[in-house]
């Protein structure tokens, strides 16, 4: 009889739980438990937050406020609309801006743009530098005060098409740059309102391109010309090497972008429009044609940007020993028998150079050369260019400190 009735409740109860199961049971119920509570927060921050911003839309609900006893009761101050950054109210007197409505606006949490230190009716153009393709260099002066205690200065207005943030782009590179006697220092910008304007430290002479070819005649005649030449390149260099230690590709080195406060020993790389911070991009291939179509100096650039798109340090080498083949030629175009881009881009990709003039000294053609070895990881870098330039500068019988010349 004991047995059958085993046997029947075995039949009816297939299962038995066990404590693992009590314990699995628990940790379900637990679980749901903190996912309704959970939810029930959410619900209750969304809910508060809904709230929120249908009163900052409709305006502040008015607010009492305990008042003495004896003080007459005050009406109720009428709501005011919340004002947001970038949001205000047009006024008749003050400048136009963009961005009138909450749609369009910055955002609320972004600070709004700062009215520029410098307008273009601050500046008094004396000169024209040079002209690139989105800007315009001058010699000014100040006609307000003065721009960080600089009277006369170096600027740069944006042509038309130019946005704030390449503006903005090109001033922060040369903020991180920092002072460096041998890179033409930023003062101001003004990417507010057009024409867009960097204000930089004034230079005597312009560029080093334009300086070599007004004075050709007489530097020709110089018996130290090769150490001068050694001298500004040792410069160049020096200017190179910590714009690398900064992780900054400048991409437009050449030329016509040095400029020249006293020749030789004070020349200082310009022209960061095309500059580009490593430590802000994902890879170091160009983003020329990425972001933007951009006119890239050809004739500059190395043989592996053409066939993979690529442009490093090693790229601000090869330009490197393009600026001293230009300062040997005194500024002449490089490949000069040239016309056509693509005969250019053909030229290069095929491996042919410039050719030094017989005028040379044999230590910068081979420095020209080391510039131009491919594969690019071949090429010097720019603390293996000082070293080698302090060298030649050592080495030089008719020596002259490039520290701190004296004068005659």
């Amino acid at each position: 009889m004991s047995s059958s009735g085993n046997s029947t409740m075995d039949r009816e109860y297939p299962y038995q739980l066990n404590n693992s199961h009590y314990i699995l049971i628990g940790v379900i119920t637990a679980t749901l438990l903190a996912i309704i509570v959970l939810g029930g927060l959410w619900l209750k921050k969304y809910l508060a937050l809904k709230r929120t911003i249908r009163e900052l839309r409709g305006g502040h609900p008015p607010i009492t406020l305990p008042r003495a006893a004896d003080s007459p009761p005050q009406p109720a101050p009428a709501p005011q609309p919340l004002i947001v950054p970038g949001d205000e109210p047009d006024d008749p007197e003050a400048p136009l801006q963009r961005g009138k409505t909450l749609r369009h606006s910055r955002l609320p949490w972004k600070p709004p743009p700062q009215a520029p230190n410098v307008t273009r009716m601050d500046l008094s153009l004396q000169q024209l530098i040079k002209a690139g393709k989105e800007g315009v260099f001058y010699k000014a002066r100040m006609t307000r005060g003065t721009c960080k205690g600089h009277c006369m200065i170096t600027c740069k207005i944006s042509k038309e098409g130019v946005n704030p943030k390449q503006v903005e782009t090109e001033a922060a590179i040369m903020r991180k740059v920092l002072y460096h006697k041998n890179i033409l220092q930023l003062l101001d910008w003004n990417s507010v309102e057009e024409p867009f304007i960097l204000i930089m430290e004034y230079v005597s002479y312009g560029t080093l391109r334009n300086f070599l070819q007004t004075q050709r005649d007489k530097l020709l005649t110089d018996p130290e010309l090769q150490s001068l030449f050694t001298i500004a390149s040792y410069h160049i260099a020096l200017a190179m090497e910590h714009i690398r230690s900064k992780m900054i590709v400048h991409c437009d080195l050449a030329l016509r972008n040095i400029m020249v406060s006293r020749f030789p020993w004070e020349v200082k790389v310009a022209e960061f429009g095309l500059a580009r911070d490593l430590t802000r991009m994902r890879s170091r291939r160009s983003t020329h044609k990425k972001q933007r179509k951009e006119r890239v100096p050809l004739r500059w650039y190395p043989p592996e940007y053409f066939r993979n798109n690529y442009y490093s340090f090693k790229g601000d080498v090869w330009a490197f020993g393009i600026v001293l083949w230009e300062m040997q030629t005194f500024g002449t175009l490089p490949y000069p028998n040239l016309e056509a881009s693509e005969e250019v881009v053909y030229h290069i990709c095929a491996g042919h150079r410039n050719t030094a003039p017989d005028s040379c000294r044999p230590e910068m053609q081979q420095i020209m050369k080391d510039c131009w070895q491919e594969p690019y990881t071949s090429r010097p870098s720019f603390t293996d260019l000082v070293r080698i330039l302090e060298n030649v500068l050592e080495n030089d019988s008719d020596y002259v400190d490039v520290a701190s010349p004296m004068e005659a």
